[in-house]
């Protein structure tokens, strides 16, 4: 064990230095905050950032992203609790029995036990992270580009089928995004592909008016047409309210700690993430439960169980991104294409070439997890305060942060364009129930995929047997065609029982 000590050493002095617990600080605090209004969330919050980044170090621009990334969660339970309108989707299930608990008069109770629930679940999640980052790391060294494009694959399909209302809408969007990552000069014969003649298209399609475009815009507009000011009304919120019962403690434990086992399991597979997590978290309480009815009328084991599941799933999905550089949601891609333009590419090696980058992240996780709980408890007057901003003022400053911040990245007037052809992109997309994420995971996987699809034929002389002769990639493409299948033919059954539903209304 003395290399983990000497690895957390190592974090620690990367992430203990001033300018970095202020950027650590800077990201939990816009995590918190924007977590706490509903209809923004967490990708429009790292959208809003991902201009910013590009004029920072690597290491000060992941550690804003991911305590955005995580601070959103702690947040994201306020408004679900007090105004049964989740500031995120994870946060969703949460407003079954945190609302219920407001309307008791135990708001205080279930927000002090939903900030504690999201630190232990996160606690757990950074540790498993610390304890199997470094085994996957190991065997994944093993890969050769057959294993790469096969697991990216396997990554890329799961992410955009496995929690999907419709598979194939999903599969479809990865198809558009792998197309808008194929735009630009071909890297290795300097050909144009999709480019039209544009020169400001060479460089290809740039990250950060793509994200906005897709996320920010189309949230504003449709969260402008759904949230009514008149329902932000909030309680005031007291510390003695906070205090729990003993009874209600002792309840707490096992159902937290079922929790933050669920989402740490969840959270590492791709396509799954927190909202799943949460989900079967609250489903498994209810099923162990000796009285199912009190849920929904304000249990706090329906509370606490999802929030510890959804905290730990938000860090241990960094165990795939980081080892093996497999995104498990947008957030994360969105990280992986951060690194990627900071000319750091995530993976096995990473650990290796890397080590003070990979631990201080991870020794910043639990700075900026002591850092949301501090936040979290004494402040918490100060959050309920945020639900009174008025949204008709809060959009426009938006909208300004998105033009302003997709023209600073390059100073180009092209990006903002692309920022509104994507925002109209995303509305549509909207309109037709088509997902944004399983784009922008096409985009980004894309590239690297194509790059170890290459690299695999040019060692093979052109043959596509070492794929299914090599018993890895055999094994991941076998998953990705069985995942595929499963897809089709739940999209297929899903049909058919809308028709058969049909057919009962019309008669």
């Amino acid at each position: 064990m003395t290399w983990l000590w000497e690895s957390i050493a190592l974090g620690l002095g990367e992430s203990l230095t001033l300018t970095n617990l202020t950027y650590c600080l800077l990201g939990v605090a816009m995590g918190q905050a924007i977590g706490t209004l509903p209809g923004i969330g967490t990708l429009v919050a790292v959208s809003l950032l991902l201009p910013f980044t590009y004029h920072l170090d690597l290491f000060p621009s992941l550690l804003m992203i991911a305590g955005i990334y995580y601070g959103t969660a702690y947040g994201g339970s306020i408004a679900a609790i007090l105004l049964k309108v989740p500031g995120q989707p994870s946060s969703a299930v949460v407003c079954l029995d945190g609302y219920q608990m407001t309307q008791q008069g135990r708001a205080g109770v279930a927000l002090f036990m939903t900030t504690i629930a999201s630190f232990f679940g996160a606690s757990v999640g950074i540790i498993l992270m610390m304890l199997f980052s470094p085994l996957i790391a190991e065997n994944a060294l093993n890969f050769g580009p057959w294993e790469y494009f096969a697991v990216m694959t396997l990554g890329l399909v799961s992410a955009s089928t496995i929690g999907s209302d419709n598979p194939i809408k999903g599969i479809a969007m990865v198809v558009v995004g792998l197309f808008f990552g194929t735009i630009g000069l071909d890297i290795h014969s300097g050909a144009e592909r999709f480019a039209f003649g544009y020169m400001s298209l060479y460089d290809g399609i740039s990250l950060v008016p793509l994200v906005m475009g897709l996320f920010a815009v189309p949230e504003i507009i449709f969260s402008i047409r759904t949230i009514k000011e008149s329902s932000l009304a909030t309680k005031k919120i007291s510390l003695s309210s906070m205090i729990p019962s003993r009874d209600e403690l002792r309840r707490s434990w096992m159902p937290m700690t079922r929790g933050t086992l669920i989402g740490s399991f969840f959270g590492a597979l791709p396509g799954t993430g927190a909202l799943v997590a949460s989900f079967m978290a609250y489903a498994t309480e209810k099923r162990l439960a000796r009285d199912p009815s009190r849920f929904g009328r304000g249990a706090i084991e329906g509370v606490v169980s999802p929030e510890a599941s959804n905290n730990a799933a938000d860090q241990t999905a960094f165990i795939p991104t980081m080892t093996l550089g497999i995104p498990g949601s947008v957030t994360m891609a969105i990280i992986i294409g951060v690194m990627l333009a900071k000319g750091v590419t995530p993976g096995p090696t990473l650990m290796t070439d890397k080590p003070e980058l990979f631990w201080g992240l991870i020794m910043s996780f639990w700075i900026g997890n002591v850092i949301l709980v501090v936040l979290n408890i004494p402040l918490i007057g100060l959050w309920v305060n945020l639900l009174l901003v008025p949204y008709r003022m809060l959009y426009p400053i938006i909208l300004v942060f998105v033009c302003a911040g997709a023209f600073l990245v390059q100073g180009s007037d092209v990006d903002v364009l692309q920022v509104g052809f994507f925002a109209a992109l995303g509305c549509a997309m909207r309109w037709a129930g088509l997902p944004a994420a399983p784009l922008v995971l096409g985009y980004i996987l894309g590239p690297m995929m194509e790059v170890q699809m290459r690299r695999a034929l040019v060692l093979s002389r052109g043959d596509f047997m070492p794929f299914v002769d090599r018993p890895l990639s055999a094994t991941f493409l076998f998953a990705t065609v069985a995942l595929l299948a499963w897809s089709a033919y739940a999209a297929m059954r899903a049909r058919s029982r809308r028709r058969l539903s049909e057919v009962a209304a019309g008669e």
